[in-house]
């Protein structure tokens, strides 16, 4: 079975986890900070922190953006659960928008239609690896007064006119979850270009201390290992290359499905496409699964159900979401993972288009 997503971690990155081990410096240490570094770099964002993970660093994220009890965040009902139970968690309540039908991102028109006296932030899910619409975003804050946090947890490296995602918000959060373009094992992290909000940051996110029992705030035990860091540094080094991998294969998967007349993902004018998802909209879905499964093709349904609808967050409904309720019944995510060999990519393709005949 060709699987629909695989964690690449090797001898390098354990024997990089084991060399903290020896060391007995464990947690938040040297290498949290070289990994907050480089990943800093890698974004361009003026300040990094690192958490144990993708929901920590929505959390703070919203948190340090000034996200409180009482206050409304606008987000989309076509994501992981994590971006909304997050806003719950700061005692906010999410309300959903719906989604653009052709890049599966938050609908800025649909945005400026939920905007009320509470509305506090707009957090944004750039989803599957293609940044969202932050110039129209970005607009709608500036002319509330609200603030953007971005959730780019399936977003590194992607970017906007040659700006990378976790740059435009107040604050953004990115996940290292094994899946992810590059892991760390698990793990978050936090970014922002505010030097005041980097200071909540980094209180929020280690019980409130300014130094050693010196305690200014409530805060959370977030940290980052310096063993997740270690395994982090060195998918770093490989993230380059396995993004132009992704690219690659994604530019194959286009054309092949392009001339089995397959819509194939769209991808604006002046964005990156970073491909964390390959995503398709096939008719009788679930029937196309069991196919290409049949076939040995190993797919993802992200999502099968808007956020607005489900368990707990289903109390949040205020309305329909055409476009989400309709991606939720046609969505599949195909294998573009780098460890893809060119016999897989063609068994993909040649699959594909078979189980849609």
């Amino acid at each position: 079975m060709i699987p629909p997503a695989k964690p690449l971690l090797g001898d390098e990155e354990a024997l990089a986890a084991a060399e903290v081990i020896r060391s007995g410096m464990l947690v938040q240490g040297k290498k949290v900070a070289e990994l907050e570094a480089e990943f800093g770099r890698f974004i361009g964002s003026k300040h990094t922190f690192m958490v144990g993970n993708g929901t920590q660093a929505v959390h703070v994220a919203l948190l340090a953006a000034g996200v409180k009890r009482g206050d409304e965040v606008i987000t989309t009902g076509f994501s992981f659960l994590a971006s909304s139970t997050s806003i719950v968690h700061c005692g906010a309540k999410p309300v959903f928008a719906d989604i653009d039908p052709k890049t599966f991102n938050i609908d800025p028109d649909d945005v400026r239609k939920l905007i009320t006296k509470k509305t506090k932030a707009i957090l944004p899910v750039h989803l599957f690896g293609l940044a969202c619409d932050v110039k129209a975003l970005q607009e709608i804050c500036d002319e509330h007064d609200i603030v953007m946090v971005e959730d780019a947890c399936q977003s590194h490296g992607a970017k906007w006119n040659g700006k990378g995602v976790g740059t435009f918000g107040t604050t953004a959060a990115f996940s290292f979850y094994p899946t992810k373009n590059m892991t760390t094992g698990e793990g978050g992290a936090v970014t922002t270009m505010d030097d005041k909000t980097a200071e909540l940051v980094k209180l929020i996110r280690n019980q409130g201390q300014v130094s050693r029992y010196q305690c200014v705030m409530i805060g959370y035990n977030y940290r980052m290992t310096d063993i997740h860091a270690a395994i982090g540094l060195v998918q770093m080094k490989k993230l380059p290359k396995w993004t132009e991998t992704r690219q690659k294969n994604a530019a194959y998967l286009d054309r092949e499905l392009g001339k089995a007349g397959i819509t194939i993902p769209f991808v604006p004018k002046n964005y990156t496409h970073v491909y964390h998802q390959y995503t398709i909209r096939v008719r009788d879905r679930d029937n196309v699964q069991k196919k290409l499964a049949d076939m040995g093709v190993g797919t993802g349904v992200y999502y099968p159900q808007g956020l607005h609808e489900l368990g707990p967050l289903a109390k949040y409904r205020t309305r329909k979401l055409p476009q989400t309720e309709k991606a939720c019944k046609e969505v599949l995510a195909l294998p573009v993972h780098p460890a893809l060999s060119k016999a897989d990519l063609e068994t993909v393709a040649k699959s594909v288009a078979k189980s849609v005949s």
